[in-house]
């Protein structure tokens, strides 16, 4: 059954739509680290905007995963930070996020032997407590508490507005299976990896140059694999195996590993965060989960020589993890038909670089 939603009727006036500096409403999909920063910026311009997120919360790659043993953070492990504007942002929440000492990161060789000392201290390594979504859950907050961030909602389809055929309309599919039109939009917004993006234009038969621009970006995949050790905390017990807390490795099947227990503000019990290579989990990506999770656990041992069974095993693929061919600039927008996209493939794969994407992408639109 198709119905509108209570923000389906809310409609600018035609004297401020369109008008340069004048308020404007966005449709923003996706409530990652880019466009969650986007919305926030918009916001602040004096903009209205609709967050439509399919997960359940916000936070797309920095989700954190729970457990009975503590939080693992399944996707994004750390962030650095290099540009003000990251900075001044992050000043906005003191105390969420803290340094991480993971400078006893060490390179591994393929039988899981140490091939290299660990690297001299480098830039600072944050996470945000207590598990990495919780930085962008928090800068989310205040759009959900006022009905701006749609959360569990699927846009199945972009199309001109029914009423005003210069704006736009989006189609959703909520988690129930209830079908939703959401009209009176300036501009659309897509906060999502690049091939997503391209195909939700496509499918939506959007006439945009976006399409052919957003082709040549390339995302790898990463299957994650996250165990938990509660023997662990035994006395006397604290850590198994090896005094390093995350290690890169030339495993050919592993690419890093990340003790979680030694983040701060993690429970004390011991778990691991293992992401494979983007090779591996290319030639692996639509293995069962179940194969992929032993193939891993063994490649974890090789590394780490913990051979105890582990508590708790999952398996998680990311389908589109990290960029290895970049847009080459900090978003794309098309100006003239109000339809732009931004995340972190548009210049990396730092989660920096999304919260730049997504900040820039609502400086050009404002």
């Amino acid at each position: 059954m198709t119905s509108s939603s209570p923000r389906a009727s809310h409609r600018l006036r035609t004297d401020t739509s369109g008008t340069a500096g004048s308020p404007r409403r966005f449709a923003i999909i996706g409530a990652g680290m880019a466009g969650v920063a986007c919305a926030r910026t918009l916001v602040q311009a004096g903009h209205d905007v609709l967050v439509f997120e399919k997960s359940s919360r916000a936070g797309g790659r920095t989700t954190t995963l729970d457990s009975p043993f503590g939080g693992f953070d399944a996707g994004a492990q750390y962030f650095t930070v290099r540009d003000a504007r990251f900075q001044q942002a992050l000043d906005t929440v003191p105390g969420l996020c803290r340094p991480w000492s993971a400078n006893t990161v060490r390179v591994l060789d393929a039988a899981g032997r140490l091939a290299a000392a660990a690297p001299p201290p480098g830039e600072p390594h944050w996470v945000a407590a207590p598990g990495m979504e919780s930085l962008v859950t928090t800068w989310a907050a205040p759009l959900q508490q006022a009905g701006r961030l749609l959360t569990g909602t699927q846009v199945t389809r972009i199309e001109r507005d029914a009423l005003r055929p210069d704006g736009w309309q989006v189609r959703t599919e909520a988690l129930d299976g209830s079908v939703h039109v959401h009209a009176g939009f300036d501009a659309v917004l897509l906060s999502q990896p690049a091939v997503p993006a391209r195909t939700l234009l496509e499918l939506s038969g959007v006439d945009t140059p976006l399409v052919q621009e957003l082709a040549p970006v390339a995302i790898a995949p990463c299957w994650t694999l996250m165990l938990a050790f509660a023997q662990a905390v035994r006395p006397g017990l604290t850590t198994l195996g090896p005094q390093w807390n995350a290690a890169r490795s030339t495993h050919h099947r592993i690419a890093w590993l990340a003790r979680e227990s030694s983040k701060p503000g993690r429970t004390r019990i011991e778990r691991w965060t293992v992401q494979a290579s983007p090779a591996w989990s290319q030639e692996h990506l639509e293995d069962d989960a179940t194969r992929v999770q032993a193939k891993l656990t063994n490649g974890f041992a090789e590394i780490t020589g913990i051979r105890a069974e582990p508590t708790q095993a999952i398996a998680r693929r990311w389908r589109y993890a990290q960029t290895t061919q970049p847009l080459g600039r900090s978003h794309a927008w098309d100006a003239a038909r109000g339809i732009g996209a931004c995340g972190d493939w548009c210049l990396g794969h730092r989660l920096e670089d999304a919260f730049l994407s997504g900040l820039e992408l609502a400086l050009a639109v404002a």
